[in-house]
C-alpha cells in the first residue's frame, strides 16, 4: 500500500525510504555515492550526455545544488570568479548569484536571480531540505536587484544573457533527470543543459570549440 501510495503521490525516493522507516520497514531503495563501483554504468551515461552536449554548455548537480561533472564548454565562462567559489564541492546556485561569481557578467541579473531563488524556494517547499533553505538564506542576502524584469513578448522561457569577451551571450536552460531511478543517488541527480538563445551565440559556442578554448579550465568529473 506503501509503495502505490508513494507511485500515485511521486514522492520523491528518499521521502518513501522515510515514509518505510516510520511504518516500521526497512528502506526499499538502495543509497550510494556516486563514486561507488556499482554506478559505473551510470557515470558513463552521464558523462555521454555531457560530452554530446558540447559545443554548449551542461552540467551534473545533486539535490543541493553541488555540482559532480561538467563539459568543457562550461569553463570559458568562469573567468574572473574567486577561486574559492571554485573550490569543491562546488554550488552552481552560489557562484552563479555570488558578487564574485558569473553575477557580475551576467546581463539581465535581476530577472536571473529572480528565477534561481524561485526555483529554490519551490524545492525547500516540497522537501523541506534543511541545507536548502539555509542556501535559499544565504542567496537572498546577496546584493542584486530585487524586481524582477519583465520578458520579451515573444520570450518562451528565462534566458540567461552573458557578458563575455566575444559580446554578449544568450542561453536557454533546460533540466533532465533520470526517468525511471531505482536508486536514490541517481533520482536526486540532474543535468542542467543550456541553448544558445539566438543564432549568434551558436555560432560563437561552435568557433570557441574549434579553437580550442574550452579547455583552459579544469573542472570536475565524475569519477
Amino acid at each position: 500500500m506503501l509503495l502505490r501510495l508513494s507511485d500515485r503521490l511521486d514522492v520523491p525516493l528518499r521521502e518513501r525510504n522515510r515514509m518505510f522507516t516510520a511504518a516500521g520497514y526497512a528502506p526499499v531503495y538502495g543509497e550510494r555515492p556516486l563514486d561507488d563501483a556499482g554506478l559505473d554504468a551510470a557515470r558513463r551515461t552521464i558523462e555521454l550526455v555531457l560530452r554530446g552536449h558540447e559545443p554548449f554548455p551542461a552540467l551534473a548537480v545533486d539535490r543541493h545544488w553541488r555540482m559532480h561533472a561538467a563539459n568543457r564548454a562550461v569553463a570559458p565562462f568562469l573567468r574572473g570568479v574567486a577561486p574559492e567559489l571554485l573550490e569543491p564541492p562546488i554550488n552552481v546556485l552560489r557562484l552563479s548569484l555570488h558578487p564574485e561569481g558569473v553575477a557580475p557578467r551576467v546581463v539581465n541579473l535581476g530577472q536571473w536571480r529572480a528565477h534561481l531563488l524561485h526555483r529554490l524556494r519551490q524545492q525547500v517547499e516540497s522537501t523541506g531540505d534543511g541545507t536548502l533553505e539555509e542556501l535559499l538564506q544565504e542567496l537572498q542576502g546577496y546584493p542584486g536587484p530585487e524586481l524582477e524584469e519583465e520578458l520579451e513578448p515573444d520570450a518562451i522561457a528565462v534566458p540567461m544573457r552573458l557578458r563575455s569577451e566575444f559580446g554578449e551571450l544568450s542561453f536557454l536552460s533546460t533540466t533532465t533527470v533520470f526517468g525511471t531511478p531505482v536508486e536514490v543517488t541517481l533520482s536526486e541527480l540532474a543535468i542542467e543543459s543550456f541553448f544558445p538563445a539566438d543564432p549568434r551565440t551558436a555560432k560563437v559556442m561552435r568557433t570557441m570549440s574549434l579553437v580550442g578554448r574550452m579547455l583552459r579550465f579544469k573542472l570536475p568529473r565524475l569519477k
